[in-house]
């Protein structure tokens, strides 16, 4: 039974960082490309980055590229998401999401083409 759990949100200031961490079990990460979303209230949960099985190919939507850095560690079954220079409109419920592989994936990737979930992580920037 594939299980996400995310950790490491929290209130952080604007400018600021965060380190989300997405820990995988029940299943070989090495086959699933993983992905993070987000979803702010009231909006749908949209898509923040994405990374394939091998770590070669990775996706940014564009509001977070130059600030976030999608990263895996398969041994450790184990993908983070490191936020810089953190803005209030970062603002969001973070969600860890998995997807087995072969999959064909880009920064428009809705959320319905990813099959497994984490139950969130809440990241508040607000000074």
């Amino acid at each position: 039974q594939v299980q996400l759990v995310e950790s490491g949100g929290g209130l952080v200031q604007p400018g600021g960082s965060l380190r989300l961490s997405c820990a995988a079990s029940g299943f070989t990460m090495d086959d699933y490309t993983m992905g993070w979303f987000r979803q702010a209230p009231g909006k749908e949960r949209g898509f923040v980055a994405a990374i394939s099985w091998s770590g070669s190919r990775i996706y940014y939507t564009d509001s977070v590229k130059g600030r976030f850095t999608i990263s895996r560690d398969n041994a450790k079954n184990t993908v983070y998401l490191q936020m810089n220079s953190l803005k209030p409109e970062d603002t969001a419920v973070y969600y860890c999401a998995a997807r087995n592989s072969p999959f064909t994936f880009s920064a428009t990737t809705p959320s319905a083409d990813f099959g497994s979930w984490g139950q969130g992580t809440q990241v508040t920037v607000s000074s």
